[in-house]
Order: C-alpha cells, then sequence, then structure tokens
C-alpha cells in the first residue's frame, strides 16, 4: 500500500468518524444507553472527577484497538482506519472535554466563528437536560445557524 493510500484512508476514517459519533450520540446515548449518558446533562449527579458518559471512550476506543492490532499483522488499510478512529478520538476528547466542558484547563481562549459556533450548538444541545427532543448531537459539523452573532437561532421554552 503506498503513503499517499494510507493517509487518505487514515484522513477519510477521521472525517467518517463525525458522521459515526453523531448516530452513536443521537440513537445510543441518548437511546438505549441513557443510563451512561444522562449524567452528562446532569453535572449535578457526578461524583467525583469521572461520569458515566466517559465509558463511551471505551466503544470507540476498543476498535481503534482491534483494527491496530489486526492491522499490524495483517493489513495497512485496517492499521490506518485504527489511526483515523484514534485521531477523531483525540479532537473529541480536546474540543469536546477541554475545550467545551473545562474539564481540563488547557486552552480557554479560542475565539473565532466556528469556536464560537461550537461551543453555541453543544449549548443548545445541553439545554434539554432528557434524552428526547434535543439538537446538534454532532461536534465538528455545526449548523449554519449557529455561526449567527443575533441569539436567534436560541428557541425560548413556553
Amino acid at each position: 500500500m503506498s503513503a499517499i493510500t494510507f493517509i487518505i484512508i487514515m484522513l477519510s476514517t477521521a472525517f467518517a468518524m463525525e458522521f459515526v459519533a453523531f448516530l452513536a450520540h443521537k440513537y445510543l446515548m441518548h437511546g438505549f444507553l441513557w443510563s451512561w449518558h444522562h449524567d452528562h446533562h446532569n453535572p449535578n449527579e457526578v461524583e467525583g472527577f469521572f461520569e458515566k458518559n466517559d465509558l463511551f471512550f471505551l466503544i470507540f476506543a476498543i476498535p481503534s484497538f482491534f483494527c491496530y492490532f489486526f492491522g499490524s499483522l495483517y493489513n495497512p488499510a485496517l492499521f490506518a482506519i485504527g489511526i483515523g478512529i484514534s485521531i477523531y478520538g483525540m479532537i473529541y476528547f480536546l474540543i469536546h472535554d477541554v475545550y467545551i466542558h473545562q474539564r481540563f484547563r488547557w486552552f480557554r481562549q479560542l475565539d473565532s466563528k466556528y469556536s464560537r459556533a461550537i461551543l453555541r450548538a453543544h449549548g443548545a444541545h445541553h439545554v434539554k437536560i432528557g434524552k428526547e427532543a434535543g439538537e446538534s448531537f454532532g461536534l465538528l459539523i455545526v449548523h449554519p445557524k449557529f455561526f449567527g452573532k443575533r441569539k436567534d437561532w436560541q428557541k425560548k421554552e413556553s
């Protein structure tokens, strides 16, 4: 396998993971695995540093590990997929846990239209405490309405 093919597979996987994460968030985390995810929407229920929601790390880390393991033995494309999953995991951790939720205080002053849109979209997601009626389940691909300066994207509840 050529280096270019390896890189294309790796980057394509990292990109595709945004859609996998969206679907997992909407249908698993806000579905039958809500018992793991609910404390993320209810921070007052969290005792200590870790949330049950942190268990989702395993859902993505285990397939990545198997791709590394079997890819290193049998198939370089599978290895590239494992790296792509890990790249997305690192991006997700840095943006979601470090930047948005400030679980680590490594960087706080990102200020661009895109970083503000990510914060607005995630804030709109967390407005709903329950598992139903949520919006903005992705992380990196943000609906254009969250790029607006006005807060007309916020829906007021009666």
